[in-house]
């Protein structure tokens, strides 16, 4: 047999399933059909008990009608309405199913109490004590009886909505299981007259092409462990060896990428540390060599003094170094960036103060809430005013700045989603525009006393908290970073 016609008989075979799955469809579309039937009876059920409703209402309205004595037919019309009642009452009562008997009865319990309180109340009408005839009826009519049958009501149909619903869903979910067996027992055929019509071609072509395309969609989603068999002996075969020889020298290469990377960063960080450790050791020795020789001399105490600043500035080059290599937990929770902002401002009070820098605060307590770990958005932030504060060692003028935006930025562009905006000015010296691409990378400083982990924390934070961080600066005007957290509820 040609492979031809290998491929005409397996493709006639699939025709029977395929007929055999529209027979199907038929049926459960049929039963479907009837199922809505029956939640459209469910729901008429529901019309009937809105005439009840209806008629007990207009009920009451005739009686204040005759209270009022402007229209005496009133209460002629009140009897007529209560047999309009008790029709509706009837009919409905018969439309209900057993387990639903209780509900009539409640609504006849709440019409026996009107039609008797209704007596009272026309008799004390009749005998002209219109007055306590209206306040009766107020109390007990309006406010407890109208009540009763208002939340009567809501059970009602409460329970027409769940049982309407409920009959129906458990009729689709018969007819969904029934219609399950069958499609399982034609797929179960279909699978059977697919290898009955495709057995040939597969042994010969299908399975090897098959097998080999899932080999290299795993080869190329990065798995290069994934084992490559050739198990023909034709071009495709040669095909799938030639594809394992890659495999094996792709895997080689990245082994010898990741070690150089990992070197790299070794490297880079090493002689970042060995940098930001070295003229602070000096200073150290220094000072204490200088309070060694002379312990009773006035200067003493300064470089004391400048001994235990030099320790500090080595802590917070450690602390650094640890935040970046090991980040807190992230723990987000819903945060008013005002009150986080006005609490982080004492930490930075002693540094404004002492650099004479004018501070400016546009945070309006109206900002929508974030969703946030408030610890590291805060520790963001204190890396970036720290940064601006030493950007203006003889002072200037920083501004903290927050608003409502929307979309990923300011030029009109995004997709409109709502963001919180925190913009942080000052009137340093700026950033050169060859320097600005590498602010945020790890280790990149400008400053021989600065760590350059500063702001690649800050980044890092944002950007777990599903925010951006965006620099813009100009030299001799300033630097403003900008920090886009998405709001509360947004995307």
């Amino acid at each position: 047999m040609t492979f031809q016609r290998k491929l005409l008989f397996g493709f006639s075979l699939m025709v029977l399933p395929a007929l055999l799955v529209g027979a199907e469809a038929i049926r459960s579309n049929a039963l479907e059909r009837r199922a809505l039937t029956a939640l459209g009876e469910s729901m008429a059920r529901t019309r009937t008990y809105a005439e009840l409703e209806t008629a007990m209402f207009d009920q009451s309205e005739q009686v204040w009608r005759y209270l009022s004595g402007l229209d005496p037919s009133a209460r002629r019309e009140f009897a007529l309405t209560g047999q309009v009642v008790r029709y509706w009452q009837d009919r409905w009562r018969a439309e209900l199913r057993p387990e639903e008997a209780g509900l009539a009865d409640g609504i006849a319990g709440i019409q026996r109490q009107i039609a008797s309180l209704t007596d009272s109340v026309f008799r004390l009408a009749d005998l002209g004590r219109r007055e306590e005839a209206y306040r009766l009826a107020r109390r007990e009519l309006t406010g407890r009886l109208q009540p009763a049958l208002t939340q009567m009501n809501r059970e009602v149909y409460r329970r027409a909505r769940e049982s309407s619903v409920r009959g129906a869903y458990s009729r689709l979910e018969e007819i969904l299981a029934d219609e399950g067996r069958t499609l399982t027992v034609i797929i179960g055929l279909a699978v059977l007259a697919g290898l009955v019509g495709s057995w040939l071609v597969a042994r010969s072509l299908a399975r090897p092409v098959r097998e080999l395309t899932r080999a290299m969609a795993v080869v190329g989603a990065g798995d290069l462990d994934h084992p490559i068999e050739a198990t023909s002996r034709d071009e495709i075969g040669d095909l799938a060896r030639a594809l394992a020889r890659m495999t094996r020298q792709l895997r080689d290469s990245r082994a010898q990428v990741v070690q150089a990377g990992k070197l790299a960063s070794i490297g880079e960080m090493s002689a970042a540390v060995a940098h930001g450790l070295r003229n602070p050791l000096a200073s150290l020795r220094a000072a204490a060599q200088l309070v060694r020789r002379h312990p009773a001399s006035p200067t003493a105490t300064e470089h004391l003094d400048a001994i235990i600043e030099e320790v500090d500035r080595l802590d917070r080059r450690i602390s650094h170094l640890l935040s970046f290599s090991r980040p807190a937990p992230f723990h987000p929770v819903s945060e008013s960036l005002p009150r986080l902002i006005d609490e982080l401002l004492p930490a930075v009070a002693g540094p404004i103060r002492d650099r004479r820098v004018n501070l400016e605060l546009a945070v309006p307590g109206t900002l929508p809430h974030v969703r946030v770990d408030p610890m590291q958005i805060e520790q963001a932030i204190l890396e970036i005013v720290s940064n601006a504060l030493d950007a203006m060692p003889s002072g200037g003028r920083l501004r903290i700045e927050a608003f409502s935006a929307n979309g990923p930025s300011d030029n009109g562009g995004g997709d409109g989603a709502a963001a919180v905006v925190v913009e942080v000015s000052d009137t340093g010296g700026g950033i050169p525009a060859e320097t600005l691409p590498s602010v945020c990378e790890p280790f990149f400083t400008t400053r021989q006393e600065g760590t350059g982990l500063g702001l690649a924390i800050a980044k890092r934070y944002v950007e777990q908290n599903g925010g951006r961080l965006e620099i813009s600066s100009r030299p001799g005007e300033g630097t403003t970073v900008r920090l886009r957290l998405p709001a509360e509820g947004a995307g």
